[in-house]
């Protein structure tokens, strides 16, 4: 008897069940865990004391799409400018919520300054830095407690680079009277997820409702990052901030950060995430909210703009052409999204191919909603456009570009316009 053939299903895994932890600024408010999306967020790399200057680069990575931005809050002036901050972006129409960075004194800064503890919209506690011996406890809870007068969520967001050396001793003086002791890998993975559970049960304790908590347990290898939160996952049902502490510059962090995040959110862990880009001189920070973006948009778990498809290039495609035609194209959508979303509900998901010569251009371009096969080398100079798997037109001369954009940006206007618009 032959073997039954089943159908072959892809996609990721059921998102893990969650607590929803809601984020609130003004009026405004987003959600996550539970049912929400998952959430992009990223961090300025200001002095938050300039307040203009942050509140620049806050509108800077929210344009790009962050939907959650973490400033430092480390100073009596940092926390200071916070208020104006906010302030600032209100003004701006920045609709972004503010999180606060703290460590090592930010029991004393949200004590000393009402108006910083108010104007943010979350809070990012360490409790491997909050204060040592006897006056880690307490000054945890003072945090604590100033999430609870000010109605504020918190990140407990566990480090690698600072664990609480404590709970770290105490955990290796358990390991070291089991009968077969773990490794020291084993050991700091179990202290990481102490610390970070047990803080988050002691929040609650002092009087932080549990759908208030985030957690995170940040590292820098991809192996460690997954093994922990794995585990993490399987311990606890509070929402999950991933992201390695330092993923590194240029290529590096990016491929760091994608194969150990992809692993993890193809199995349904993980609620909101951080690219931690090492930006290039003069690069912008935006760079690591569109990582993040295109990291859910590949895996196909959100969608925040038009994908380009574009061939790599070989032999056959000595012109530049279609690189040059993919990048204006991939630079004209992302320039647009931010208007065409409101306009044009469901922009979002189009695919775009450019393609460079005769064996893969003309079947890539019928897949994609809008495609074009640009000639290869001997080929003969036209590029045929598909809208829909269909050939519609057939492109030559100098100004493939500019009516290439053109066929997109009147296929967008057309496909996407609202039923009323339409008519």
């Amino acid at each position: 008897m032959s073997e039954q053939v089943l159908p072959i299903v892809g996609g990721a895994r059921e998102r893990r069940r969650t607590r929803t932890v809601s984020i609130a600024w003004g009026g405004k408010k987003i959600s996550v865990g539970g049912s929400a999306p998952i959430r992009v967020q990223s961090m300025t790399n200001t002095d938050t004391a300039d307040a203009i200057g942050t509140a620049i680069q806050v509108k800077e990575l929210a344009l790009a799409g962050s939907e959650l931005v973490r400033i430092t809050v480390n100073t009596p002036e940092a926390a200071a400018a916070v208020p104006a901050i906010r302030e600032q972006l209100d003004r701006m129409g920045i609709d972004v919520p503010l999180v606060g960075d703290f460590h090592y004194n930010g029991h004393t800064l949200l004590k000393d300054y009402p108006e910083c503890a108010q104007a943010l919209s979350k809070y990012r506690i360490n409790p491997g830095n909050v204060g040592q011996g006897a006056k880690r406890d307490s000054q945890f809870a003072q945090m604590i407690e100033a999430a609870c007068r000010y109605d504020k969520p918190v990140r407990i967001g566990v480090n690698w680079g600072s664990l609480d050396q404590g709970l770290l001793a105490h955990i290796m003086d358990e390991n070291a009277r089991r009968p077969t002791p773990w490794d020291a890998q084993s050991v700091m993975y179990e202290a990481l997820i102490t610390s970070a559970i047990s803080s988050a049960k002691r929040a609650e304790e002092v009087g932080l409702p549990g759908d208030r908590i985030i957690l995170s347990c940040k590292v820098s290898g991809v192996q460690d990052l997954i093994a922990v939160y794995r585990e993490l996952a399987r311990r606890c049902d509070y929402p999950l901030h991933l992201g390695l502490t330092e993923a590194g510059m240029g290529s590096k962090g990016i491929v760091a950060s994608t194969a150990a995040l992809s692993v993890l959110l193809q199995e349904g862990i993980g609620d909101t995430i951080r690219i931690s880009l090492t930006p290039e001189p003069g690069a912008p920070r935006s760079k690591e909210v569109i990582v993040a973006q295109e990291i859910l948009q590949t895996m196909g778990l959100r969608a925040f703009a038009p994908m380009v498809i574009a061939c790599p290039g070989c032999g056959r495609t000595t012109s530049t052409l279609f690189q040059e035609l993919a990048a204006q194209i991939q630079d004209y959508l992302r320039a647009q999204i931010p208007v065409w979303k409101i306009q044009y509900p469901g922009v979002e998901n189009m695919h775009v191919a450019v393609m460079g010569c005769i064996v893969n251009g003309p079947g890539e371009s019928k897949q994609a909603n809008i495609g074009i096969s640009l000639p290869g080398s001997g080929e003969n100079p036209a590029a045929p456009v598909f809208v829909d798997g269909e050939k519609v037109r057939t492109l030559r001369g100098e100004r493939i570009a500019e009516e290439f954009q053109q066929i997109v940006d009147d296929y967008v206007k057309k496909r996407y316009a609202p039923a009323q618009a339409a008519v």
